[in-house]
């Protein structure tokens, strides 16, 4: 049997090259060999942070306005200038337009599916929902979202989560959005779920609080006590499928979290200072923005923020008010704030920044844009624009070109599975990796590929 070393040669190879032809490569020439392999080895990313604008945010009105389009494409915002020439984005996003030299936008993200839950899974996890029809709720049939596969490939037990979701759960009536959680890899592996706005004056998680009374030398003999009555009703059932209690990784994980504190001191944002509060801004997004970078200074390695509830970002009417008003500003404020502090803190470098729905907008305008029925964009998959910024991604950029309307992809097209092996390949995880499903099947985590335009001058 061949062996491989770390730097690629096999040892019949050593002995067909001879001793001397070996040592002809010179120790700068191995080092190099192996700092590659090693490189190749290393993750991009130690974290990404999630901005998902869910509902659907319109690419026309942010990043591929058509301004030379007709009454009823362009729309009502004007373009401005960036920091990068050639790269013109929204008026209303001034903050960004200064850090355009730190984002590529790729403008050609498609896919075929314009129902809410049915694209929020392909976006949230890169494939398409299992069974999928109009409206489909959430599943354990589901694929798993990024941090539960991150969970299943690379389990921790420090007490820090490898996934928090902030600060709503998408679901609206009967309604639960899929994407969520991981799916059928199992519920040990669901991201964590915040359900609180962090701008509230009483914001806190208490679970991670020690109950009244409790020390943590009595949690611990509270912990020991619970693992052994689980060992002991296994042997009790003598059920061989019980060799570890079911609920133990979960037990772990709350226990951990609460012993070691790391996590919860995240949550305390009246720790942080009250300038860098004000400068994310002192609203939902701001505020869940600040806590996504501080659970990351935390350990956690995905964060997703959710802008909004339930489509927040599905403007089929109102939509120049609404965007005006309600919705650009405190994005770009926050998003500009974490980006600038990340920088700051040293860890932008290290941190994968995504910014996307699960679809565009129409090209076309809909309603009669007067006060009786004012303007809106529909759903579009066909086409839409993802932000990224940090973790070796060069920015400075658009990526991709859509056809004069905006309504379709003019140069190559992305897929929500090649955000997937994206996200994927930047943490460390191959996305060509097997998972199983419910029933043991093998299942690939994604078909995508990394786009690889995001590391190097390409814009396409």
């Amino acid at each position: 049997m061949n062996h491989r070393h770390d730097i690629g040669v096999v040892r019949r190879e050593f002995l067909q090259l001879g001793f001397s032809g070996f040592l002809g490569m010179g120790l700068p020439g191995l080092l190099a060999a192996r700092a590659q392999a090693e490189a190749a080895k290393k993750p991009r990313a130690k974290a990404m942070i999630m901005i998902f604008q869910t509902g659907g945010c319109s690419h026309i009105d942010t990043f591929d306005l058509k301004p030379e389009a007709a009454d009823r494409i362009r729309g009502d915002f004007k373009p401005i200038a960036t920091h990068t020439p050639g790269m013109n984005f929204s008026e209303h996003l001034p903050g960004l337009a200064k850090l355009s030299d730190r984002l590529a936008i790729v403008r050609t993200m498609s896919h075929g599916n314009n129902n809410h839950l049915n694209a929020t899974h392909m976006v949230l996890t890169g494939a398409p929902q299992p069974g999928a029809f109009f409206d489909k709720i959430a599943t354990r049939d589901d694929y798993p979202n990024y941090a539960g596969s991150l969970d299943h490939f690379e389990p921790r037990h420090d007490g820090i989560p490898n996934g928090v979701m902030l600060p709503t759960f998408l679901m609206e009536g009967p309604l639960v959005w899929p994407g969520q959680h991981a799916g059928f890899l199992g519920a040990k592996h669901d991201p964590w779920q915040i359900r609180q706005d962090p701008n509230l004056p009483d914001f806190k998680d208490d679970t991670l609080k020690l109950p009244s009374g409790f020390t943590v030398e009595r949690l611990n003999r509270r912990k020991d006590l619970l693992g052994e009555m689980a060992l002991h009703q296994a042997a009790l059932a003598q059920c061989s499928s019980a060799e570890k209690d079911p609920m133990a990784d979960q037990r772990d994980l709350a226990f951990n979290l609460l012993l070691t504190g790391k996590v919860a001191r995240a949550f305390d944002l009246n720790h942080e200072d009250p300038k860098i509060r004000d400068r994310y801004g002192r609203h939902m997004y701001g505020q869940s923005l600040l806590l996504a970078r501080r659970l990351v200074q935390a350990g956690v390695p995905i964060v997703q923020v959710n802008m909004g509830r339930v489509q927040t970002w599905d403007n089929h009417g109102h939509i120049f008010k609404v965007l005006k008003d309600r919705l650009l500003p405190p994005t770009d404020r926050g998003v500009s704030a974490l980006l600038e502090d990340l920088a700051s803190l040293g860890l932008l470098d290290e941190t994968l920044v995504v910014m996307t729905g699960e679809f565009g907008r129409t090209p076309r305008i809909s309603g009669n844009m007067d006060k009786t029925n004012p303007g809106g964009r529909d759903h579009w998959a066909p086409a839409f624009s993802t932000l990224f910024a940090g973790a070796g991604v060069q920015g400075g950029k658009f990526i991709g070109q859509t056809d004069r309307l905006g309504a379709h992809p003019a140069t190559r097209a992305y897929s929500p599975a090649d955000l997937a092996a994206t996200i994927y390949d930047a943490l460390g995880v191959d996305p060509a990796a097997e998972v199983r499903d419910r029933l043991n099947r093998p299942i690939r985590l994604t078909t995508g590929e990394p786009i690889a335009a995001l590391y190097s001058s390409a814009t396409s």
